[in-house]
């Protein structure tokens, strides 16, 4: 009995409570390799690592990387203190093998990491130690990009990414970084590849960067600094580390997602006084409508996007806005699905709205037996007040903000078309005291849209405003009118905010600055005129600041092209935030290559969870600071 005993303590988890002995602190340790590590000559396709204590391979399928990639995945298995692994694929010939573990083995008792451990073998007569490292971002803000594959080519030649798998290969950890391990002397190029059918090439529609430099690997001699702490404060050696140091480490890939390009009709849409056409990609040519039995030059309104991927036709007639189906000839761009090749495409379209004519007269007729109901029971209360049935109006969405900066418009948005629209019948008053005058203002439409416009006033900071719009002097298409409105605003002092004045000696002609929050969302932008950009009216507050060159001149990031050889737009951040404040300028100087591209975005927006080094969880340390609290 009391040997039992003695078994069933002796089999308790050490360090599991607060008498079960020190916690185990020591990573595993690696007692025999099959074949040997840096062997050359191997034509085996099995590994085996043995241990000397229990262990476990963790999150294998994205940390465990083999080298030269693998067609078909290799067999990873762990049974007590042993990993085998199996290569499935046939080996080649006087190549380096590389099986690189990253941190993915700790120990099955506390989860202590090995390290970042690297097998590798060759089947030539040498083994190549060359490495390549560098970053992926995300080309339009910077981001790390983690988990991508990153991979060389010695073929230079740009049909290399489309039709060959990688020669070596790596993955990106949490900071975007990599590393390729195994390289051979030689000249290369490498590319990123979110490889999604995992056959290592790149095919449409999968997330890939690419770079035209020529990378040659190297490696020389280089001495590190280790410091070695007495405590938290104080230094107690300086220690002089020799290492290879392999060039190159700071190859930067910015990833990217081509712009879809195959043009087809996606959707139609149909509302009684109105129908859309949904593209699938923009198009320099714009739709050709035609109605099957009505002129569609006099009878439709057209407003789209800038790409021509969103088109939307008003119906100015009420006989065709009460049809039920309505036809039309449309002639667009489309794409062959065979050749790729872009052609001109006409379809007999027959659009049908959610609910017919006479569902809809059905709907109005119960709308209006409910108000005669209601009247009915405000007569029996002697309430007269309301003897017509209401009209709907004009729908007008008016964006006002209460306070307003100098340098900001009004906008509004009608519900449909205007069909007129009486300029006198909209007033702008400036309020002197307790006095209104007439203030100038200027009122434009949007250039593609039929219903937003833009109200233009020479504002004085510290003011107050009155817009005043009278009823009917706004008439839609289908003969509703606006209902009388009226708002009240300031425009705030000008002394509440501050500027910033950007210096940009090494900005190109073309680049466009923003100004963006914690969240990456862009606040303001301005084009660099003169190797500057100034932003007036700045609320108080800490602003980031990002750059893109913007080289088609739209106003708006573009992406890349791989078949074109076009690179996405060239994005650069100001590596801290800046702060207004209010009433001051801050006059600041930016030289966007200062500082490298993967350390520019600053870590307070960088949304990417960091990647840190595991390392043994110092529980003992810990126990001991809890006794002696």
């Amino acid at each position: 009995m009391v040997v039992v005993l003695y078994m069933l303590t002796g089999c308790a988890n050490p360090g599991s409570g607060p008498d079960g002995g020190p916690y185990d602190e020591t990573p595993p340790r690696i007692v025999a390799m099959t074949p040997e590590l840096g062997r050359t000559g191997v034509n085996s396709h099995k590994v085996t690592i043995a241990f000397d204590e229990l262990i476990k391979v963790e999150n294998a399928q994205e940390k465990v990387i083999v080298s030269p990639p693998q067609i078909n995945m290799p067999e990873i298995k762990t049974a007590g203190k042993r990993i085998s692994i199996e290569l499935l694929d046939t080996l080649k010939p006087a190549t380096t093998y590389t099986i690189d573990f990253s941190d993915a083995i700790v120990d099955s008792n506390e989860g202590n990491p090995l390290g970042n451990f690297t097998y590798y073998f060759s089947t030539g007569n040498r083994v190549d130690t060359l490495e390549v490292a560098g970053y992926v971002l995300q080309a339009d803000n910077l981001e790390p990009v983690k988990g991508i594959l990153v991979g060389l080519h010695s073929n230079l030649a740009d049909s290399a990414f489309t039709t060959q798998p990688f020669m070596r290969v790596a993955r990106t950890d949490g900071n975007g970084h990599f590393c390729i391990k195994g390289v051979a002397p030689g000249t290369y190029r490498a590319y990123a590849l979110k490889d999604m059918d995992n056959d290592f090439r790149y095919v449409r529609g999968e997330m890939l960067a690419f770079s035209r430099d020529s990378i040659r690997p190297s490696s020389y001699p280089d001495i590190r600094r280790d410091t070695l702490w007495a405590d938290t404060v104080h230094i107690d050696t300086i220690r002089s580390v020799p290492f290879t140091h392999y060039t190159p480490d700071d190859v930067v890939l910015l990833a990217f997602s081509e712009k879809n390009l195959t043009r087809q009709l996606l959707k139609t849409e149909r509302d009684p006084a109105w129908f859309k056409l949904y593209f699938t990609a923009p198009s320099v040519h714009e739709p050709k409508v035609q109605g099957i039995d009505f002129d569609a030059d006099k009878y439709l309104l057209r407003e789209r996007t800038a790409g021509n991927d969103t088109l939307t036709y008003w119906l100015t007639d009420t006989t065709l806005v009460n049809r039920d189906s309505l036809g039309i000839i449309c002639t667009y761009e489309a794409t062959n699905d065979s050749t790729g090749a872009n052609y001109m495409q006409t379809d007999t379209l027959y659009l049908v709205p959610r609910f017919t004519y006479e569902r809809r007269k059905k709907m109005e007729a119960e709308i209006m037996e409910r108000w005669q109901r209601g009247l009915e029971k405000r007569h029996k209360r002697g309430d007269f007040s309301q003897e017509t049935p209401p009209v709907e109006p004009l729908k007008v969405e008016f964006h006002i903000r209460s306070s307003m900066t100098p340098d900001r418009n009004l906008h509004f948005t009608l519900a449909e078309p205007a069909e007129s629209m009486d300029t006198a019948g909209i007033h702008l008053f400036l309020q002197v005291d307790s006095t209104y005058h007439n203030a100038p203002f200027k009122l434009e439409r949007d250039s593609l849209s039929l219903l937003r416009y833009t109200l233009k006033g020479a504002w004085r900071p510290g003011q107050q405003y009155v817009l005043n719009v009278d009823s009917a002097c706004i008439r839609g298409i289908s003969d509703k009118v606006v209902e009388n409105f009226d708002a009240q605003f300031s425009i705030s002092k000008a002394d509440a905010y501050g500027s910033l004045f950007l210096i940009l000696p090494d900005a190109d002609t073309s680049a466009v600055v923003q100004l963006v929050t914690n969240g990456d969302k862009v606040m303001r932008q301005a084009k660099v005129k003169d190797g500057r950009a100034d932003f007036f009216y700045l609320e108080p507050g800490d602003v980031f600041v990002r750059l893109f060159n913007d080289r088609n001149g739209n106003g708006l990031w573009d992406t890349g092209n791989y078949a074109e050889g076009r690179q996405p737009e060239e994005v650069y951040y100001y590596p801290t935030s800046l702060t207004i404040r209010a009433n001051w300028d801050v006059e600041q100087t930016w030289r966007i290559n200062e500082v490298p591209r993967y350390l520019q975005k600053p870590r307070e927006i960088v949304k990417q969870k960091e990647t840190t080094k595991r390392t043994p969880k110092n529980r003992n340390a810990e126990r001991e600071r809890q006794k002696r609290g």
